[in-house]
């Protein structure tokens, strides 16, 4: 027996309506997108969603209290509550350059938090 899924997918501006179909196994099939990264969308999105996060930190010592972050790749998407939550605890020392590593490995999802703007100190 099999399940449709309906997802919108995120990953191009079309926003395209997906059905994702279970079949036998792990086997999925995809209906509904445009490009190819509708299709891989639909896939993954199904088996394992991920999201990509952006977000401040608190910076001490620098031109501006909070530094502009986000992850290097996609978390868990059940993660994302408990990764903002991680952040507000975060505190970073002014200078920092973008691309910077702010905290490696961030709840051991192997996802990086890295700056995306300088910030000079005061």
């Amino acid at each position: 027996m099999s399940n449709v899924f309906h997802y919108l997918c995120i990953d191009c501006p079309l926003g395209c309506r997906l059905e994702v179909e279970n079949g036998d196994g792990d086997d999925v099939e995809v209906r509904g997108f445009t490009c190819k990264k509708g299709k891989d969308y639909g896939k993954q999105e199904h088996r394992d969603p991920r999201r990509m996060m952006s977000t401040t930190v608190r910076v001490t010592g620098g031109v501006w209290p909070k530094l502009p972050v986000r992850t290097a790749s996609a978390v868990p998407k059940d993660k994302v509550q408990d990764v903002c939550r991680a952040l507000r605890a975060v505190s970073v020392p002014a200078p920092i350059q973008m691309g910077h590593v702010v905290v490696a490995d961030i709840l051991e999802t192997g996802v990086d938090i890295i700056a995306t703007r300088d910030m000079p100190g005061v």
